[in-house]
């Protein structure tokens, strides 16, 4: 423990009925906020003061069991799979977003990323379509014989299947947006075990 945390002084009281903690700490920054676990429930703490008397007060956070609208029932097979399709749509946009390519690459660059992207749990299929006719229209008035990529030279169709789940997502082009969607779900019916 820090010098200044052990003259630091602690305090728990309630305020409005809600259980308020507060400390002074001479160590404590400044402006601080984080979330902590006290007595199985989520506070959010916030630091106020300067380095030389802070004030620390816990506020209780509602957690996903408390929130009305959460269920304590596990997620569907048909849920967990469109989740991990999620992820990998994830992956794929933001790890090759900005990739340098040109027409005579896309192909080399449609396979790694579809290759990527399989090696992922629950990934069965992946086809990524690099749309030349829209690079090389980029490319057309370019001084530069490559661009970046971004989702408006992409069409993918990703298959994930999850405890028998087969969830078939899609990405194109739809009013000059790269959309990302769930195009059809088969055996939703399972539930996790």
């Amino acid at each position: 423990m820090s010098e200044g945390a052990e003259r630091g002084a602690s305090r728990r009281g309630m305020a409005n009925g809600v259980a308020v903690s507060l400390r002074t700490s001479e160590s404590a920054g400044e402006g601080v906020v984080t979330p902590c676990c006290h007595e199985r429930k989520v506070l959010l703490v916030v630091r106020t003061g300067s380095r030389s008397s802070s004030a620390r007060i816990a506020i209780p956070f509602p957690s996903a069991l408390e929130d009305p609208r959460m269920t304590d029932s596990d997620p569907t097979d048909a849920e967990a799979a469109c989740f991990e399709a999620g992820i990998k749509f994830g992956t794929l946009y933001h790890q090759f977003a900005g990739t340098p390519v040109a027409p005579a690459s896309a192909p080399s660059l449609e396979t790694a990323m579809e290759e990527a992207i399989e090696n992922q749990p629950h990934c069965t299929d992946v086809t990524v379509d690099v749309r030349t006719e829209a690079l090389e229209a980029e490319l057309a008035d370019s001084a530069a014989d490559y661009t970046e990529l971004t989702g408006r030279f992409l069409e993918v169709e990703i298959v994930v299947d999850y405890e028998g789940c087969e969830v078939v997502t899609r990405m194109e082009m739809e009013d000059g947006y790269p959309l990302m969607q769930v195009e059809s779900v088969r055996g939703r019916d399972s539930t996790a075990d």
